[in-house]
């Protein structure tokens, strides 16, 4: 946690210490009242939070903004449903990296129930996001969706280069693709823990997206992301 995320609500009101954020102020950060700490605020300013008391109950602090963070990297994230411990690394990791949207998407090789999962019925997702962000040092987080099919993802999604991975029908390394133009929105799109289908690759096609991989070696999906994100964001 190299930034400690507060929801506006939460500003000026007591962190109770049973709360892990003030388990890691007081046994990690070893801050005391008196003391500040790098903080932030959900999709807020970047600031530091000063200690006024610490008490056997609760933490009470003054947040003070200093800046608002930089805008995310223009990436829209389009991901064939996983399962739900994939999709929990691909939440926090892909935040971490930077993205401006995730969408996981139905396709012909996903399983319809991974989508009812108590990670969408739940806050658990946007819990992810959070953690994410605060090992980024950043408060933005992601637009995040899990209802939309693949379809439905190509139709809404903005206009630029759109770039999907395939381990089979490929044309060439992620690394060697350049962007039409500089600063152009990118989406790019991975297929779920078993892969695109064949009519999955004619959509994909269609919506002049071009199919690209990373090499030999078949990657987890949530490694692929990382692996992904980075090249582009290197490239950009």
């Amino acid at each position: 946690m190299n930034l400690v995320l507060f929801e506006p609500g939460e500003l000026g009101a007591p962190l109770p210490r049973a709360d892990l954020r003030a388990v890691h102020i007081l046994t990690v950060l070893r801050r005391a009242a008196g003391d500040a700490f790098n903080a932030g605020v959900v999709n807020g300013p970047i600031g530091s939070a000063t200690l006024e008391s610490v008490d056997d109950r609760e933490l009470r602090f003054v947040f003070t903004p200093a800046r608002q963070p930089p805008s995310l990297p223009d990436i829209t994230l389009v991901v064939g449903m996983p399962r739900p411990p994939t999709a929990r690394d691909i939440l926090r990791d892909a935040t971490t990296m930077g993205v401006r949207a995730i969408h996981f998407v139905s396709t012909e090789r996903t399983h319809e129930g991974f989508a009812t999962s108590s990670l969408w019925r739940d806050d658990e997702w946007r819990k992810l996001l959070v953690q994410g962000a605060a090992q980024a040092c950043d408060t933005q987080l992601p637009i995040v969706t899990w209802t939309h099919s693949l379809i439905g993802a190509l139709a809404k999604a903005p206009p630029g280069d759109w770039l999907a991975l395939d381990n089979y029908e490929a044309s060439g390394h992620l690394s060697a693709w350049k962007p039409a133009a500089e600063n152009t929105p990118i989406v790019l799109a991975i297929g779920p823990e078993r892969g695109w289908g064949p009519r999955d690759r004619e959509r994909l096609r269609a919506a002049g997206g071009t199919l690209l991989h990373l090499g030999a070696r078949v990657l987890r999906v949530e490694m692929a992301v990382v692996a992904a994100l980075a090249l582009l964001q290197a490239r950009r």
